[in-house]
């Protein structure tokens, strides 16, 4: 580990962008370094962070439980707001009961090693997060990948599986990086052909996606036909935690199996009532998903027309493809000096030529703000050459 030296490297050219410190709330503008940047790199797709509402019930909370509930929900750490959450969610969601983990990563890594076994597959998208990964790498069951939405290619690697054994199909319903969507009507037609189970990471598409971004899988229409339905409340939500929903039977399994829920202290009462109270405002504010999406197809339109890659995206995640890394991490420290703060995504969470700017939109954000970053994005891929 003492060789490992890569970050020392990048720090050296001045473009290191990893761990830049934020000294505000987290809105379309923070400020950093003691000046404003509009933020372009957040998962607050309602920019819910800093209502007053959802900040009054995380107070309320703490006042009334205290900052934590110092044990796991299998034991001590389970409170009347964790159980009055769960129903809510199982009813938004459509399931007949919801379980809340700690983190979103915890979600995934909880069901998806545990929900098979030795004789049974695990068949995921090639680009699925890094949590169903990691799951999958846990678990007993053979894995299967498949072409990234390519399903000629699921279909092959179902007909591999034995007829009798279970077959789990795990996707991403909107994909955390290329913000494409997961084509939740053919896998639905392809598990029920080949009788496979099926589970939608939704951590993108809730509070986005469907009638009062009830996600992918409802924008679809399939949401009684996929198994289990994976959430997170660091996006959308406006907290931090995770939740799966599906069967009584199937989350009655879970409780006494998933050990990342098991041997993990439960949701502190500030969180819980955040992630509440936020379910609460999207349900009452259709508009902030109105306007997000305008705001998303002004963006998209902007992108495209200035000669952008953006890939297959339809959603508020827009990924600028520069396939490069190191032009990836000057063009990220050119826009910070600009005042525009965005992610770069480089390997290992994607492929080498395939690095590229993560830009993400909140329903806060105006289009004037959108100009402005369209503006001096299309100057600093143009100094270096990346635009088409």
């Amino acid at each position: 580990m003492a060789r490992y030296d890569l970050p020392q490297q990048i720090k050296a050219k001045g473009v290191y962008p990893y761990f830049r410190c934020i000294e505000s709330e987290q809105d379309t503008e923070v400020i950093m370094n003691g000046r404003r940047v509009l933020m372009f790199g957040s998962n607050s797709y309602l920019g819910l962070t800093n209502h007053p509402r959802v900040i009054e019930a995380a107070n309320q909370a703490t006042r009334r439980y205290g900052t934590g509930c110092a044990g796991s929900r299998f034991l001590n750490g389970t409170i009347d707001l964790h159980l009055q959450l769960e129903h809510e969610l199982a009813s938004w969601t459509g399931k007949e009961d919801v379980m809340v983990y700690s983190t979103g990563f915890q979600v995934n890594l909880g069901v998806v090693s545990c929900v098979t076994g030795r004789e049974d597959y695990i068949i995921c998208d090639e680009l699925d997060h890094a949590s169903i990964v990691e799951g999958r790498r846990l678990s007993f069951s053979t894995p299967r990948k498949y072409r990234h939405r390519d399903m000629a290619s699921l279909e092959r690697e179902l007909a591999r599986c034995r007829p009798e054994a279970i077959k789990f199909i795990v996707t991403d319903g909107v994909f955390s990086m290329e913000g494409d969507i997961a084509p939740m009507d053919e896998i639905v037609r392809l598990a029920r052909k080949y009788d496979a189970n099926v589970m939608v990471d939704e951590a993108h598409g809730f509070g986005v996606l469907g009638p009062e971004g009830r996600g992918t899988c409802h924008h679809f229409g399939v949401a009684d036909e996929v198994d289990l339905l994976m959430g997170t409340f660091s996006k959308s939500f406006a907290s931090i935690g995770g939740f799966i929903a599906s069967d009584k039977d199937t989350i009655n399994y879970l409780r006494h199996n998933s050990r990342s829920y098991i041997f993990s202290a439960s949701l502190t009462p500030a969180a819980t009532a955040a992630a509440m109270e936020s379910l609460h405002i999207m349900q009452e504010e259709p508009e902030r998903i109105e306007h997000l999406w305008k705001v998303t197809h002004y963006a998209l339109d902007g992108f495209r027309a200035l000669g952008f890659e953006i890939g297959a995206t339809e959603t508020p995640i827009i990924p600028l493809y520069v396939r490069d890394m190191e032009k990836t991490f000057l063009v990220t420290r050119m826009l910070f000096d600009e005042g525009i703060f965005v992610n770069p995504v480089v390997p290992p969470a994607c492929a080498p030529n395939d690095t590229l700017i993560r830009f993400s939109l909140m329903a806060t954000h105006t289009k004037e703000q959108v100009d402005y970053a369209l503006d001096k994005m299309s100057e600093c891929f143009g100094k270096l050459g990346i635009l088409r």
